[in-house]
């Protein structure tokens, strides 16, 4: 697991500009959806073209953030790439960055039925959830997305962002959920990425600009609180 921190004088800034260390001091279930991004097998299997091992040790706390946010009667939707051979035309300025090689695995790994494809096997996904595809690293683009559409339906104003990598596809879909006005947290042991460095970068600069980030245990304390707040009306 990532050693995971916020610098203290990123801190001080919020309490200074907001009056407080978390923006995020409630949540209210229903209308909060749980983001789990690329959470596959491309991405986390060993000798995958774009393995990132701490996202195996992230699972037990992405399922335990999954069970709480259902229990809360929150959404749980599960980010899953598609990167077929037309990716190769409609995001041709990614494949200008990589090899021939590699783009070749990435297309042959991310095409639905590839070696890669399929979401992480010890992840608890439910019938009840939603699964959207995407095909760029943020979950909302191109706009409008099917990300857009799910959160409209079930009423959600609040996400929180978990997956791989977290200085890619977790932060661009984070900052993007932001922008489009959602309320919008990064969880900071449900994140992964290629090293702790990349990982605190990542969530010190969304935390100083754009959301909160909390760990899954605090996360998980907001979310039965407002379950036990309701049960004592």
């Amino acid at each position: 697991m990532h050693n995971a921190f916020i610098k203290p004088e990123y801190v001080e800034a919020m309490i200074k500009r907001g009056g407080k260390e978390h923006s995020v001091e409630s949540l209210d279930g229903p209308t909060t959806a749980l983001v789990v991004v690329d959470m596959q097998i491309y991405f986390m299997g060993e000798g995958q073209p774009s393995e990132c091992p701490v996202a195996r040790e992230i699972v037990p706390n992405v399922n335990r953030l999954a069970t709480a946010t259902r229990r809360a009667g929150g959404k749980v939707i599960w980010i899953q790439t598609h990167s077929g051979p037309e990716s190769k035309e409609f995001w041709s300025a990614y494949y200008e960055r990589v090899t021939p090689e590699r783009g070749v695995q990435r297309v042959e790994g991310m095409t639905p039925g590839g070696s890669g494809f399929d979401l992480w096997p010890d992840l608890e996904v439910l019938d009840e959830d939603e699964i959207v595809p995407k095909t760029r690293y943020s979950a909302f683009m191109p706009s409008p997305s099917k990300l857009e559409a799910v959160l409209k339906e079930h009423n959600i104003d609040t996400v929180m962002i978990t997956g791989v990598a977290t200085c890619t596809c977790c932060e661009s879909t984070a900052r993007d959920a932001m922008m489009l006005n959602y309320r919008t947290m990064m969880i900071s042991d449900g994140n992964a990425a290629p090293s702790d460095e990349l990982h605190n970068n990542a969530l010190n600069q969304f935390y100083l600009q754009f959301g909160d980030v909390q760990s899954t245990d605090e996360v998980i304390a907001l979310l039965d609180q407002n379950i036990g707040a309701a049960a004592a009306e």
